[in-house]
């Protein structure tokens, strides 16, 4: 394999390849306006891919969005540099500039340009099994050994991959996209929505009550329902709800093993990032945001554009644009102080000679 090949982005064995596209094509996908600073922009000039700005050559498109790499902007060999206007005034000779407010946003766009998802190819593979009243729209693609069961829907343009359950009577929108080995139950999927590898769709709810002998199994007889545009990360898990439906807003993303309990509701655009953990019947607001391994308990409230830190152990409600970490749960200030005053007692304590009793 050829070293430089295997550097940049977008291996051809892996990665779907689109273009070459001249500058005015990629200026309308970004949103952005043309910066040439001397450089050539003839509607003749090609550009052929993507490439970091520490290896990508003339007819490649790279981009900044980070002050810590401009001295990579002044070198780069790069034709085409996505970047925001702080920046114009690096671009070396020979490089055009795209210029945006949001470059890394526009940066999304021409790289899904050059690189698009693979197409869709409609059909039903013959090691798929279909249960009796199961509608697939023709223009959607059913991989091998896939198990639909009945009065399944599945909608246009939809992909689904080898080995993935589809249990009885789910219904599965338009241009959605399931990984290998997904399991959905139980659940409604709007269009557009994206279940990488190994995730789990509507098993049962952790719900229990205690008897006499034991535990005794509560049913859980809600569903799971992904709105329009929603992604869920591999091995990821969303239970149904117990007596109504757990529901995931329009637009969130969920990281790859992530679990989502029983009758919890997510507002629209919600981020909930690796091995956090939500309990059952908790809201979250509009554009909520939780960070790694954050614990959320149960039959809580956090309001719209809240943002709980890293591993944060929440246990109360959260208002709305509040920014908390820790655990328990306290504004970021006052965790802070907290720590500045534990290592003043620490090195007070150290200099009087470790302070134990």
């Amino acid at each position: 394999m050829d070293r430089q090949e295997s550097a940049l982005p977008g291996d051809r064995r892996f990665f779907e390849r689109s273009g070459p596209f001249p500058i005015q094509v990629l200026a309308d996908c970004a949103g952005a306006r043309i910066e040439s600073g001397g450089a050539d922009v003839a509607d003749t000039a090609r550009y052929v891919g993507i490439a970091p700005l520490q290896s990508a050559g003339p007819q490649e498109v790279s981009f900044l969005d980070n002050r810590r790499y401009a001295p990579l902007l002044e070198q780069t060999k790069a034709g085409v540099v996505i970047l925001s206007p702080a920046f114009v005034d690096k671009l070396p000779p020979g490089t055009i500039g795209l210029v945006s407010q949001t470059p890394y946003l526009a940066w999304a766009r021409v790289a899904s340009l050059f690189h698009p998802l693979p197409a869709v190819v409609p059909g039903i593979h013959p090691t798929a099994v279909i249960g009796a009243g199961t509608i697939i729209d023709p223009t959607a693609q059913i991989g091998p050994f896939v198990v639909l069961g009945a009065d399944v829907q599945v909608g246009a343009g939809t992909r689904i991959d080898a080995h993935v359950v589809i249990g009885d009577g789910v219904r599965i929108g338009a241009w959605c996209r399931l990984g290998s080995h997904v399991c959905v139950s139980h659940a409604i999927l709007g269009d557009r929505v994206t279940l990488l590898t190994g995730a789990r769709i509507g098993q049962e709810g952790f719900g229990f009550a205690v008897g006499p002998d034991g535990f005794e199994t509560v049913p859980q007889l809600g569903r799971v329902v992904l709105e329009d545009g929603v992604e869920v990360g591999a091995n990821s898990t969303i239970d149904r709800g117990s007596s109504q439906d757990t529901v995931i807003g329009a637009g969130s993303r969920l990281d790859n093993l992530v679990q989502i309990g029983h009758n919890t509701r997510l507002g629209r655009c919600c981020i909930v990032v690796s091995q956090a953990g939500i309990s059952g019947s908790t809201e979250l607001g509009d554009f909520v945001t939780v960070a790694a391994q954050a614990g959320l308990i149960g039959h809580i409230r956090i309001g719209s554009k809240a943002r709980i830190g890293a591993q944060c152990g929440v246990m109360s409600d959260v208002e709305a644009g509040a920014d908390v970490i820790g655990s328990p749960a306290m504004p970021f200030r006052e965790f802070f102080r907290n720590v500045a005053v534990l290592r003043r007692l620490a090195k007070k304590a150290s200099q009087n000679g470790g302070g134990e009793a």
